[in-house]
């Protein structure tokens, strides 16, 4: 018996993607999200981190996302084609993933946010952040001072993390990776890798002087004081990836890229 009857197609506001989904729902119908057997999503990584912040409450409930290239990069989306989407969808690979759960205080009060690729703080101005960093209660640097820093998960861990330098993480390695972003001192200092269990606390040292902001994924808290993270167990998330593209083997390929 097919899993995938109806399918919920969106799409971003480039123009191809526009076009490829109004192509595909004249082949395969649509419908609402509430009622599909899975969403797929057009266009780049971007737009179906979107997609997954959007129908959190209908993604834990375990409804899968397929995405297809119609942005650049595409790491996180499988190959677009209007042909044979039912049986690709059969044939698929679930990526299961935890996002990260931030809580950040600022001054208009403490904001709480999920990202699935990391949580980022950043400086807001020419001054250089400077930052205490808190593992599981015990203080690990009494202070950074660099541009920020990030927690990345391994489905995160090819994106802003390895351009930053950091490692790219296997999906199923249990870790999380903590990056520096432009660190000036320790200068030599290039981050650590963490238990999937870690609470990761941040502490901004003169938020007044030297401001920073928190970003989960595309939800940015400005000047904060204090920032807070850990694996959000409680959720699971599924994506689709095409035989021969999981997303384990496409971060294992990024770690032999030249």
């Amino acid at each position: 018996m097919r899993r995938f009857k109806k399918l919920a197609f969106m799409a971003s506001d480039k123009p191809e993607a526009q076009l490829s989904r109004d192509r595909l729902i004249e082949i395969y119908g649509n419908c609402d999200a509430g009622d599909a057997d899975a969403i797929i999503a057009l266009g780049g990584d971007g737009f179906l981190l979107g997609t997954l912040h959007r129908h959190m409450a209908l993604v834990q409930r375990g409804l899968p996302i397929y995405g297809m290239n119609r942005g650049t990069i595409g790491f996180l989306m499988n190959s677009y084609s209007e042909d044979d989407l039912l049986q690709r969808l059969e044939k698929a690979e679930p990526a299961v993933i935890n996002p990260l759960r931030m809580s950040a205080e600022a001054p208009g009060g403490t904001f709480n946010f999920l990202a699935m690729n990391e949580v980022a703080l950043l400086r807001q101005t020419r001054q250089t952040a400077h930052i205490k960093i808190t593992v599981d209660g015990k203080q690990r640097l009494e202070r950074l001072i660099a541009d920020g820093i990030m927690v990345a998960t391994p489905a995160g861990s090819t994106a802003y993390n390895l351009s930053a330098h950091g490692p790219v993480l296997p999906l199923g390695a249990d870790i999380l990776a903590l990056t520096p972003i432009s660190a000036f001192r320790p200068r030599r200092w290039r981050g650590a890798l963490l238990k999937k269990t870690a609470r990761v606390e941040f502490e901004i040292i003169d938020p007044g002087k030297r401001p920073v902001s928190a970003t989960a994924d595309d939800k940015e808290v400005r000047n904060v004081t204090r920032v807070s993270i850990e694996n959000a167990y409680d959720i699971n998330l599924t994506l689709l990836f095409d035989e021969g593209q999981e997303l384990d083997e496409k971060i294992l390929r990024e770690q032999f890229a030249t």
